[in-house]
């Protein structure tokens, strides 16, 4: 078949088809995801569900989507907090202190501990006050 051949219909009939593909992919995959991302499931239980998504992929799909399914926002929820508080965790650690007062107070302990020299303290306190 040549591209000039194909009519409206034909190519509208493939996006649609194309639309339901990549539709069926994307909650396949979140299914996947939410397998493995339960803890209620027991490891034999996740392998079963696997292996009824490989041979019987719609039924057992859709089976997942109504047996689990009301649970699955949750787990997804419950994994976006934690993944965003430890990005905040993350941050806080890489941005360091955030006033003058935590600057001077960190070079404060340095020059207790001997870490950093009296003329080095002021430099830091200068630093962090102007």
């Amino acid at each position: 078949m040549i591209l000039g051949d194909i009519g409206l219909g034909e190519l509208i009939w493939g996006l649609v088809v194309l639309m339901f593909i990549l539709a069926y992919l994307m909650m396949l995959f979140s299914v996947i995801v939410d397998v493995f991302r339960d803890h209620d499931l027991s490891g034999g239980a996740k392998a079963l569900w696997l292996i009824c998504l490989l041979f019987f992929p719609v039924v057992s799909l859709v089976a997942y989507v109504v047996v689990r399914g009301p649970n699955m926002a949750a787990r997804q929820l419950s994994a976006a907090s934690a993944s965003a508080a430890q990005l905040d965790s993350l941050a806080q650690t890489m941005a360091g202190p955030t006033s003058p007062a935590q600057e001077i107070a960190n070079a404060k302990s340095l020059l207790d501990a001997g870490t950093i020299s009296a003329e080095e303290f002021e430099a830091l306190k200068a630093r962090a006050l102007g």
